[in-house]
Parts: C-alpha cells; structure tokens; sequence
C-alpha cells in the first residue's frame, strides 16, 4: 500500500499515520467485544448502529465482521482477533464510504 506514493499530510507512511491515528483515538474495544464468546447476550436495543467490515487483504482475507458505527461512520481502524489467538490491524481502504459495508486493509499484528 505504501508503495502508491501517496501520503498522509506530515510525510508520515500509510501504516505511520494509521498508527498514530490508531493511538490518538480510543481502542476498537467494541469491535473486539462483538466477537467476545460471552455466555452474556447483549440485547439490540443496548448495542448502537452497525456496518459491516469486510477484510480486503490480510490473514482475516474474504471474512467479515459486525463493527459499531462511531460518530456516523465505519471506525477508520479496528483491532481483530486472528484465528491464533493474536490481534490484526485493519484499516479503511477508503475514508469515503457509503452502505452498510465498509472494506477494511491489513495494516499489521497487534
């Protein structure tokens, strides 16, 4: 992705201002709370608005995922469980998107 040429105001790499975007913003918990194995059931009228995150590239490639609208959006990052166990970075492939589904890029393991 890196090798497009385009970047981010700062001169900052794609996966650099994922990160620090990432990193100024409160975690993705609820995007990792909807995959929770919980015995608990949370009730529809408890959980917010919800588009679909679909996987572009990456270990979770072709899967999708429920995730938490934010502020009217798709959330720009999530964090989500791999299937070993560990956590994959994914980022919005495009900050413009309309729908109810949103296509996510690999960025790295958390």
């Amino acid at each position: 992705m890196s090798g497009c040429g385009w970047r981010p105001r700062g001169g900052y790499s794609v996966e650099e201002y994922a990160r620090r975007e990432a990193s100024s913003h409160p975690t993705t918990e609820s995007a990792v709370r909807e995959l929770d194995d919980s015995s608990e059931a949370t009730p529809a009228a408890e959980t917010g608005p919800t588009v679909t995150a679909k996987f572009d590239d990456g270990p979770l490639h072709g899967d999708s995922m429920e995730v938490e609208v934010l502020e009217g959006r798709p959330p720009k990052t999530i964090d989500v469980p791999a299937n070993d166990g560990g956590l994959c970075r994914y980022c919005l492939v495009g900050w413009v998107q309309t729908g109810e589904s949103a296509v996510y890029t690999f960025l790295y393991r958390v």
